[in-house]
Formats: C-alpha cells, sequence, structure tokens
C-alpha cells in the first residue's frame, strides 16, 4: 500500500499535529500500525457515516483521528484532528 495525502490534510497536520513532536510521533506509530495489520485493535479503525461514508477513521490518542480513504489499495489520508474538528 501507498500513503497519499490529500492538501486539506497536509494543512491540518502542519496546524494541529506537526509542533508537538510527542504527537507526531504517535501518529506515525498507528500510521505503520495501519500498514501492516489494519485490523490491530489500538487503533480503532471504523467506517464513517453521513456525510463521509465512503470513509474510514482510525485513532491517533484518546481524541486525535485519522479520516482516510482507500482507493486502489493506495490509503489517501484526508484529515487529521480531535473528533470535532474531523467530524
Amino acid at each position: 500500500m501507498k500513503i497519499q495525502y490529500h492538501r486539506e490534510f497536509r494543512k491540518s497536520y502542519n496546524k494541529r499535529v506537526a509542533r508537538y513532536p510527542k504527537l507526531e510521533l504517535q501518529f506515525k506509530k498507528q500510521l505503520a500500525k495501519l500498514i501492516i495489520n489494519p485490523n490491530d485493535s489500538s487503533l480503532r479503525d471504523h467506517k464513517l457515516i453521513g456525510k463521509k461514508k465512503n470513509f474510514r477513521s482510525f485513532s491517533v490518542t484518546g481524541d486525535i483521528r485519522v479520516v482516510y480513504i482507500i482507493v486502489d489499495n493506495n490509503i489517501w489520508l484526508y484529515d487529521i484532528g480531535s473528533h470535532n474538528q474531523v467530524y
């Protein structure tokens, strides 16, 4: 699988994550887990509903989530932030 970054994700990442080294490290760990084993229970991965019904989400920390979609065996990251920011 190849990781792709949507421009909105890059903006959110720079604003909400990049300034915090511990959070950035945790994001990288969780992303690696997603690539290796998408069914890892620590990801708390789930399908979204409503307007974002084609997307999925996984947890970075207790409140930080990543919204993504899998297209042609590529993972497209669309947004990152707190529960309220991404949903």
